[in-house]
């Protein structure tokens, strides 16, 4: 199976306890605590809907430990940090990979824990068809990767060819690295400790400190239980939307 698919299909098994946006008075924080993807992880549409919900906060601050994913759902997240009127702070908690990077430098300062890690890599994708369908997709795929190598260069101020070449090797960060090369204004004033929660095997050059796979769990907010409802003389009805996924998958283990 592809690496990044297997990605996805390991998240999609983990447990979801997190809330993605807190408010604070004149601050907000939304949570980007998963992989990129409209299904299985934080999508455009979740994001949008934080960023709605912080409504006329003063700062925005975005906090980052993700493996990256579906690179065109990260653009319309990168649309949507932009056009928040006040100022967006990313912290890098953990990990910043491959499309949550271009997340992170969409804010307006981007900090770092000094045990984080910021990679980039070459786009990838997945191929059906004929020799025309294989060559159409590198040519997207040429085409994703020098408009990512080009916002890399434009934040940072590097040469595009540097650029190129740290995408070329799937280059791994420490905080240091990172401010040094500019892809990160500072490091975070509190010390974070590594933690990885992600299966990071569809990456070929990931450092021993991510190498173990931690089991899968969320290092974001727990959110509470909800509140027992009030008692009623009214007999249950039944969740419709339960029923129905309950039946599609008793037929599903069936087959």
């Amino acid at each position: 199976m592809n690496k990044i698919l297997q990605l996805h299909f390991d998240n999609a098994k983990r447990e979801k306890k997190i809330f993605n946006m807190a408010r604070n008075g004149a601050e907000a924080t939304i949570y980007i605590y998963d992989i990129i993807d409209p299904y299985w992880g934080v999508s455009a549409a979740g994001v949008m809907a934080d960023i709605a919900a912080a409504g006329d906060a003063a700062v925005l601050h975005v906090r980052v430990n993700s493996p990256g994913g579906d690179v065109f759902e990260s653009r319309a997240i990168i649309e949507a940090i932009k056009r928040f009127a006040g100022k967006t702070i990313a912290h890098i908690d953990s990990l910043a990979a491959s499309a949550a990077t271009s997340i992170s430098l969409a804010c307006d300062e981007v900090e770092m824990s000094d045990g984080g890690f910021f990679m980039i890599h070459n786009a990838s994708g997945i191929a059906w068809g004929d020799k025309a369908d294989m060559r159409k997709t590198a040519d997207l795929l040429e085409k994703v990767e020098g408009v990512i190598a080009s916002e890399y260069a434009a934040e940072t101020g590097q040469d595009i060819t540097q650029v190129v070449s740290w995408m070329d090797d799937e280059t791994w960060f420490t905080c240091a690295e990172a401010i040094a090369a500019g892809f990160v204004d500072r490091s975070a004033t509190v010390v974070e400790k590594t933690s990885n929660a992600w299966n990071l095997a569809a990456y070929s050059k990931v450092p021993k400190e991510l190498a173990n796979v931690a089991p899968m769990v969320e290092s974001a907010p727990v959110v509470p239980p909800p509140a027992e409802p009030p008692a009623s003389d009214q007999p249950p009805v039944a969740n419709s939307m339960t029923t129905a996924n309950r039946n599609r998958l008793t037929l599903a283990l069936a087959q």
